[in-house]
């Protein structure tokens, strides 16, 4: 049963980098979070101070979310608030080639 699973899981992860591979070429940046990683063409980062610390508000528009478990991963609009750091890449053209 949990070899089943992780079957299931592994086939859709392998899925899940397909499409990546596919719709990266639409896409201006690469956005990481400590929970999701998205693929967008705008966004928008904000650095809130809280007492000490901070917090990072990101605007993704036009994005794509890496997670097996969606059913549709293309999203106009996500607002993401993390006290957890945050990395943005824009996507070189010679990186649209994948082996």
């Amino acid at each position: 049963m949990s070899q089943d699973i992780e079957g299931y899981e592994n086939n859709l992860e392998l899925d899940l980098f397909r499409e990546y591979r596919d719709v990266m070429h639409l896409f201006t940046y690469v956005v990481e979070t400590e929970r999701r990683f998205y693929l967008c063409n705008q966004v928008d980062v904000q650095v809130k101070p809280v007492g000490n610390d901070v917090f990072f508000e990101l605007r993704l528009t036009d994005a794509w979310v890496w997670d097996i478990y969606r059913t549709s991963r293309f999203v106009k609009n996500v607002h993401v608030l993390s006290f957890k750091d945050v990395n943005i890449e824009e996507i070189a053209k010679s990186d649209l080639e994948l082996p």
